[in-house]
């Protein structure tokens, strides 16, 4: 069996199916609590992609090389 590498929009998309299964109510519980934890999981999965994604556009890189974070709250000016 070929493992698949799952990106973003996979995941994401996997994420809505299994919240529309969900919002439908035609899901035998056990498979209902099985693809509750499976969202779980993906959920967090992508909050992290999406938490690394911010870290990565976040910073600046002078013309020296040197790396600078920018400030949440003041995007105008990089942290030092």
């Amino acid at each position: 069996m070929t493992t698949k590498k799952n990106n973003f929009e996979t995941e994401l998309n996997d994420l809505q199916k299994i919240v529309t299964n969900l919002e439908n109510g035609n899901v035998p519980l056990e498979d209902a609590l099985a693809e509750f934890q499976t969202g779980v999981k993906l959920s967090r999965d992508l909050n992290q992609k999406l938490t690394d994604a911010e870290k990565t556009v976040a910073k600046l890189i002078d013309q020296d090389g040197t790396e600078h974070q920018l400030d949440p709250n003041n995007a105008a000016s990089p942290e030092e």
